[in-house]
């Protein structure tokens, strides 16, 4: 600290020599030169007959604001709790897993237009379950004892394709939502007449759930341990972190039931800005009925239970956890959506270079991926591509192809997209071609290549547009006795964390960077370069001295300054209506206080923080003599 200027000296010198005595300016230009002075501590007045006791001035400032002084998400290391404090933060609290009751529904199982049931057959000896087939007015058609093939099988791979009974569960809160797999699955991927794939029985294999803001495109992935083959829906499925910083019994059950490596890349698959995927077996009304919500079959489906969305280009899109962007940073950095210049597939939504733009977009028009002249990588990762689509063929009933009775596959049509009725060709090789090349990362400029995955916003900008208000500093001379300095300078101002309308949101702080002077002679406004530097206020060179108080630069800094009494480790009570925030400031006569304000968002992916743009200055002069 031997070349070191900042406050601790002005507050030194203020406290501990007699009035009248001249207080070295802590950062002054003469001429271009900033005045040096050695750092000393001062005596604590709380400790005046202990001795040789003495506070430095970073530990009088930590004593005054070291409450609201901590960074979200900090409170554990464990992944799988940091991840449940990272989404709250982002998302607010986050409800417990649900799969069943009102905010749920099964998904079904249809084969040859008729859906799937798994009951005893009481014309048989001893009832043994079979799979009944009934049409849409419930009639019977016929039981089977095996199920090879179903109208709708599922694209996700590593999957049993031809599932039935799996649920879905959903929670909307404002424009937070959250969806909730409970699937059903088997090792050979086949389903079999037993009891397991009932309706009625509670077991599954697969837990998973998805985050995401209809506003701000945010997302976020969990799942359930990789390790554990059975759940039970009727069971609790707590969020990770659980309910709140202080869920001590939530926040050690949910690390036992969930993943925390991040071993499954989700974002491949729901990949096109919203977290559901559009296809027929996820039984959606609007896509894999011939007339859409119009047809009689429709009444299999989920009806509008889960909201559509559509994928424009220009939306923002971002994977919300720390520790899955981590692993996953290559698929988050290389991922482009398209839009292709003139294509038939690209007159209602973009596509993208992951699943969508590759399987999803191959499976919907029934076409083969390709790519000419092809590298032994290329063909390698075509060649994956092409067997997971033949295995799904393979899974899928004549009923369903174009040449049979459903013509429910191809499941999207040039210019028509789900509204199969109105096609009235498929698409051509030319333009799937294009396509294709496009998804591959391949096409040129006519894909109209953009990152599929947005950067994080920081406060005030990159369409958040909520910024601090009612900014102020005023002396609190009541105060001063108590704290044995002169006088107290309460910096203070107001924010609502209002992007994506998440009353909880807790993901944004400030770093507060001040400078002294003394008050000039003619007491005109300071010049900008007086001011704290943008580089001291984001922490470059930060050298902490207690807490989260410190040096950076010329300058003493507080970091990660939170509203008014929300203390460390403690969740916020929900609010529509700006906040009050304030740090305290040891304060000396004759002194000028300079002070830049700098909002800060956490962003939890790779890019760390995002400061603000915009420039908040505010000083204030301690004169004592009026």
């Amino acid at each position: 600290m031997g070349r070191l200027v900042h406050l601790a000296v002005a507050i030194v010198v203020a406290l501990s020599l007699p009035d009248g005595w001249e207080v070295p300016t802590l950062r002054e230009l003469h001429a271009g030169h900033i005045e040096e002075a050695a750092p000393y501590l001062i005596p604590d007045p709380k400790a005046a007959t202990a001795g040789n006791r003495t506070v430095s001035p970073y530990d009088l400032l930590l004593r005054w604001n070291g409450d609201v002084l901590w960074a979200p998400a900090t409170a554990s290391t464990n992944p799988v709790t940091k991840f449940g404090d990272e989404t709250r933060s982002v998302f607010g609290p986050m409800p417990d897993g649900v799969c069943t009751g009102p905010n749920s529904r099964p998904i079904g199982l249809e084969v040859d237009g008729n859906t799937i049931g798994l009951e005893p057959n009481a014309s048989k000896a001893g009832a043994p379950l079979e799979f009944s087939h009934r049409d849409v007015e419930g009639r019977l058609v016929n039981w089977t004892t095996t199920i090879e093939r179903c109208d709708k099988p599922s694209l996700a791979g590593d999957v049993t394709f031809c599932a039935m009974n799996s649920r879905v569960g959903r929670v909307a809160r404002g424009h937070v939502q959250w969806l909730f797999l409970c699937r059903k699955s088997s090792e050979s991927l086949e389903i079999e007449a037993d009891s397991y794939w009932t309706k009625t029985d509670p077991r599954f294999s697969r837990y998973s759930a998805i985050g995401f803001n209809d506003v701000t495109g945010e997302i976020a992935f969990l799942d359930g341990r990789k390790d554990r083959s059975v759940f039970d829906w009727r069971g609790r499925f707590p969020p990770p972190g659980g309910a709140s910083y202080g869920d001590f019994v939530g926040r050690r059950a949910a690390e036992d039931l969930y993943d925390g490596g991040a071993k499954v890349d989700c974002v491949l698959c729901h990949d096109n800005k919203k977290p559901t995927i559009i296809d027929p077996h996820m039984q959606q009304a609007r896509v894999g009925f011939f007339e859409g919500r119009h047809d009689p079959r429709a009444v299999f489906s989920m009806s509008n239970f889960l909201p559509g969305r559509i994928a424009r280009q220009d939306l923002p899109f971002r994977v919300i956890g720390s520790g899955y962007a981590a692993v996953h940073a290559g698929t988050l950095l290389d991922a482009r959506s398209i839009l292709i210049d003139g294509h038939p597939c690209s007159g209602c939504h973009s596509l993208t270079s992951l699943e969508s733009g590759r399987r999803f977009a191959a499976d919907a028009t029934g076409k083969t991926p390709v790519i000419p002249n092809a590298t032994a990588m290329q063909s390698a990762a075509l060649f994956a591509q092409k067997v997971a689509l033949g295995l799904v063929q393979n899974h899928r009933t004549e009923w369903a192809s174009a040449s049979g009775a459903g013509r429910i596959s191809p499941w999207m049509t040039p210019e028509h997209g789900g509204n199969l009725w109105k096609g009235v060709r498929a698409l051509n090789d030319e333009e799937w071609l294009r396509l294709s090349l496009c998804a591959w990362g391949l096409g040129g400029s006519e894909c109209r290549y953009r990152p599929l995955f947005t950067q994080c916003p920081p406060p005030g900008g990159g369409g958040d547009t909520f910024v601090p208000t009612d900014l102020s500093a005023d002396v609190l001379s009541h105060l001063a006795t108590k704290s044995g300095a002169q006088k107290v300078l309460r910096l203070s101002w107001k924010y609502l964390n209002g992007y994506g309308y998440v009353p909880a949101r807790d993901d944004v702080r400030f770093n507060v960077a001040f400078a002294t002077t003394d008050i000039p002679l003619d007491r005109g406004p300071p010049a900008q370069q007086e001011y704290p530097m943008i580089d001291e206020a984001k922490e470059m060179g930060f050298v902490a001295a207690a807490g989260g108080v410190g040096r950076s630069g010329l300058a003493t800094l507080l970091k990660d300054v939170s509203f008014a009494g929300h203390k460390k480790w403690t969740d916020p009570v929900p609010s529509n209506k700006a906040r009050l925030y304030w740090v305290d400031i040891p304060a000396a006569c004759g002194k000028r206080y300079l002070f830049r304000i700098l909002p800060k968002r956490f962003c939890f992916d790779n890019s760390g923080v995002r400061f603000s743009e915009a420039e908040y200055l505010l000083h204030k002069d301690i004169d004592c003599s009026r």
